[in-house]
């Protein structure tokens, strides 16, 4: 199954659908970095208050910070492999190149697709750091699983070690053009 999903990854991007390729820091990444900004200070807030509070941060703030921050064509979020939250499940011109640095850990590089209708989408890695460790690691504390457990039922963003690839950041905007 794995095979067939990277086969047709594969022959996607080959087709042209997604013209993925590395980029240098581009206007997407301008576009992203306020947002990732937004969500560090808002994880460094909620952590003031304990670990548990962070993950309920996490939960209120971050679809918000991402709804802020999609304004003037603009749209963006972050999606995973393995989500934590449904809801940041991967668009459809973000899924191929996740599954793609999923499929090949030494490449990292942040990509720069084409889209239709004069639009572009840029994504960049998350690799896990240790900070990230208490809600995303092997072993966690009792009282951080019990709220995970609560808020998110369906949890699949545990088990990762520092390094690994948590997901991406991703944004779509209009090709200036």
């Amino acid at each position: 199954m794995r095979r067939c999903l990277l086969l047709a990854a594969g022959l996607a991007l080959a087709a042209g659908v997604v013209r993925a390729q590395p980029s240098e820091p581009t206007r997407g990444a301008e576009l992203l970095a306020p947002f990732k900004r937004d969500l560090q200070a808002a994880l460094g807030q909620g952590l003031a208050q304990g670990t548990v509070e962070a993950i309920r941060t996490c939960q209120l703030r971050a679809p918000a910070i991402a709804q802020a921050r999609s304004v003037d064509g603009v749209r963006l979020g972050r999606a995973s492999h393995r989500l934590r939250n449904p809801a940041n499940a991967a668009p459809e011109w973000v899924a191929p190149i996740l599954d793609a640095y999923v499929a090949d850990p030494s490449d990292r590089a942040p990509r720069t697709v084409s889209l239709p209708e004069r639009r572009s989408g840029y994504v960049e890695p998350i690799l896990l750091q240790p900070a990230c460790l208490t809600c995303h690691g092997e072993t966690l504390a009792p009282d951080v699983a019990a709220r995970i457990e609560q808020l998110y039922p369906e949890d699949r963003a545990v088990g990762f070690r520092v390094g690994d690839l948590r997901g991406v950041f991703w944004v779509e905007f209009p090709t200036e053009r």
